[in-house]
């Protein structure tokens, strides 16, 4: 899993993307320990703003699963739609089919990427992270959470696993925590 340090280092280097939207979809998985398939696929009438909370119609699992959404991931996707949303957006019928768009849509085709693998692996390079796998951040997900003082049971519960071993592999303890 990631080191602050590490995770400061990612940051910078994929806010230096030729991919604009890299940083936005590296900062939510950090953010919110999703799958990526789960993040590619996210739409924005699955964000509930007024219960901060991020609903995921479709899973590993098949279930629907919630997550809440940290001050972060809210200021990310606040962000997000300031770009997106057209400037003085008002019909209800448009409000209605941006909202069925994907969060993190490939500009050049309006549709969720397939794969952002060759924008990833520079920027891991770039930030002397070379073997960091995306899935990675997941794990750095759950480690974090387990380092501030979260249970396994809480943070199970916010990867959708359904098994407690599972999330024991994903969470890893600092030794400053030990």
């Amino acid at each position: 899993y990631l080191t602050l340090e590490q995770t400061g280092l990612l940051a910078s280097a994929v806010e230096q993307s030729e991919n604009k939207m890299l940083r936005f979809i590296v900062l939510f998985l950090i953010f919110t320990g999703a799958r990526k398939r789960e993040a590619l696929d996210a739409r924005w009438q699955d964000i509930d703003w007024d219960k901060r909370s991020w609903r995921i119609p479709k899973t590993k699992s098949g279930k629907i699963r919630h997550i809440p959404l940290s001050v972060g991931a809210l200021q990310l996707l606040a962000t997000l739609r300031d770009l997106s949303l057209p400037p003085g957006t008002v019909s209800d019928a448009l409000q209605t089919e941006w909202a069925r768009r994907h969060i993190f849509a490939n500009p050049k085709t309006g549709l969720p990427y397939v794969s952002f693998f060759y924008s990833w692996d520079a920027a891991r390079k770039r930030a002397g992270l070379p073997d960091l796998r995306v899935h990675d951040l997941r794990h750095s997900f759950a480690s974090y959470l387990v380092n501030a003082g979260r249970s396994l049971y809480e943070v199970q519960e916010l990867l959708g696993h359904a098994d407690i071993k599972t999330t024991s592999r994903y969470a890893h303890l600092s030794r400053e925590r030990l």
